[in-house]
């Protein structure tokens, strides 16, 4: 399968200057700017910025940013399933994992997910793929927003379905393991029905529940 990297940006107003997004960015690109310190929700911002870097290289990775000038503010990233989870045992081209958002504490509040996202699915880039992404509730700022975690659920459903994203059932252990726990899903006009079928299968290893 071939993978479509048509560049986008826009440009948000953000108090006495702008904050631009663009993706899907390459590895060259995020190596001149540096990574805003509250970066660190899935591990150190330097540790992060280079993850960016490994995923941006891959045929699939694509990689949307917020920035500052030269400091980058928030991202989002799009890959193939980690080879350890369930995911991926399909082996499917056109399962892409939305693996990771993030906007610092500091630029909240106008829109940036959302904008990312969108940005993601612009000309249809990705109408050709399942694409999926599994929401753990200990990966979330519960600290930083003062939500509770069901006004955080609700608050990343609600992120999630601006990009046509939808819950879905799973027999996932990690999912189940907490009802704040869900996955969202996005399947693009293009994919084939083999595909939808080959997803259900990974959805349910029990398969009475579907």
């Amino acid at each position: 399968m071939e993978h479509f990297k048509r560049y986008h940006a826009q440009v948000i107003p953000f108090e006495d200057r702008v904050v631009i997004i663009e993706g899907p960015v390459k590895s060259s690109t995020i190596e001149t700017l540096h990574m805003h310190a509250d970066l660190d929700a899935f591990r150190r911002p330097n540790e992060q910025q280079q993850a960016l870097i490994e995923i941006a290289e891959l045929e699939e990775g694509r990689i949307i940013i917020a920035r500052d000038e030269d400091m980058i503010i928030g991202y989002v990233t799009f890959h193939y399933p980690d080879p350890l989870e369930r995911w991926s045992e399909g082996k499917m081209d056109d399962l892409i994992e939305l693996g990771a958002i993030e906007v610092a504490r500091d630029y909240r509040g106008i829109g940036l997910g959302k904008q990312m996202i969108g940005l993601a699915f612009l000309d249809d880039q990705l109408e050709n793929c399942i694409v999926y992404t599994t929401e753990y509730y200990w990966h979330w700022d519960l600290d930083g927003t003062g939500l509770n975690v069901w006004d955080y659920r609700k608050m990343m459903e609600l992120l999630m379905k601006s990009a046509g994203m939808i819950w879905y059932a799973t027999d996932d252990p990690e999912i189940c393991s907490h009802p704040a726990n869900c996955l969202m899903v996005r399947i693009g006009k293009d994919v084939p029905l083999s595909s939808k079928e080959q997803f259900d299968r990974l959805r349910f290893r029990q398969r009475f529940m579907y």
